[in-house]
């Protein structure tokens, strides 16, 4: 297994190297699984795959605001990414792969974040599941729920309120996740830039900021992401880890800034 330590980039490059690493264990360029740790800078929002970019966001404010979105490669719904720590997990499935099918992968994901926030002294536990979402007023024609406005099984928990999420994509027998924790308030920014009238976001934030949580009162503002790599590291002893873009040429990815 590989742990890559990754570091900052934009919504877009973030994507990029994920549908990269997706796409280098496809053809086989990669065999092992890979854990890529990362965060957002310049800060933005991605969607998941299936969603309508037209739907979820009022692109004309968001396009004139400057702020950047992108499409996962992943399902799930829409994030807001600025306070978090953020990680992907490219691996194929069965044999010497990161579970024996995608059921079992998502589980020993959730396992491995909630132990290392665990040992980080966050009190996290593991979720038996919410159901809808109920974050975001919502009408036929209108966006979805935000991502951490429902608590899916096995994602973690800090009382109830959900504090991290995973979105995971299956082609063939090769498997995707991406995920966020949070470490701050900043993900209910969403609400700001979602097509609901103006008068509904006050309401809507507050709706998103009953059922999630964050890991700030533990960990401080804006902790370093090498504290999630070294907790992964000790959970993970045989892995080979690789930092920023020595991973990239490691893994021979096709990425340009």
């Amino acid at each position: 297994m590989i742990l890559w330590h990754d570091g900052a980039h934009g919504p877009r490059e973030n994507m990029r190297r994920d549908a990269a690493l997706l796409e280098a264990i496809l053809c086989g360029r990669v065999v092992t699984p890979v854990l890529r740790l990362f965060h957002f800078a310049p800060r933005g929002i991605t969607l998941g795959r299936s969603q309508e970019p037209a739907r979820e966001l009022d692109l004309a404010r968001v396009d004139a605001s400057g702020l950047e979105w992108a499409t996962r490669p992943t399902g799930g719904r829409a994030i807001f990414h600025d306070e978090e720590w953020t990680f992907s997990l490219a691996s194929p499935l069965g044999g010497e792969g990161w579970a024996a099918d995608a059921t079992a992968a998502y589980a020993r994901t959730c396992e491995l974040l909630a132990n290392a926030l665990q040992r980080l002294g966050v009190p996290v536990e593991t979720s038996a599941g919410s159901g809808r979402g109920v974050g975001v007023p919502r009408e036929p024609s209108g966006p979805a729920a935000p991502c951490f406005a429902s608590t899916a099984r096995h994602e973690l928990t800090i009382t109830g309120r959900k504090i991290a999420g995973i979105a995971q994509r299956q082609i063939g027998s090769v498997l995707l996740q991406q995920g966020s924790i949070l470490l701050g308030d900043s993900h209910l920014e969403l609400v700001d830039w979602i097509p609901i009238p103006p008068q509904a976001r006050a309401d809507a934030r507050e709706r998103l900021n009953e059922v999630s949580s964050h890991a700030a009162p533990w960990l401080g503002a804006r902790p370093d992401l090498g504290l999630l790599a070294e907790g992964c590291a000790a959970l993970l002893p045989l892995a080979d880890r690789l930092m920023g873009e020595e991973g990239a040429a490691v893994l021979g990815l096709p990425i340009a800034e």
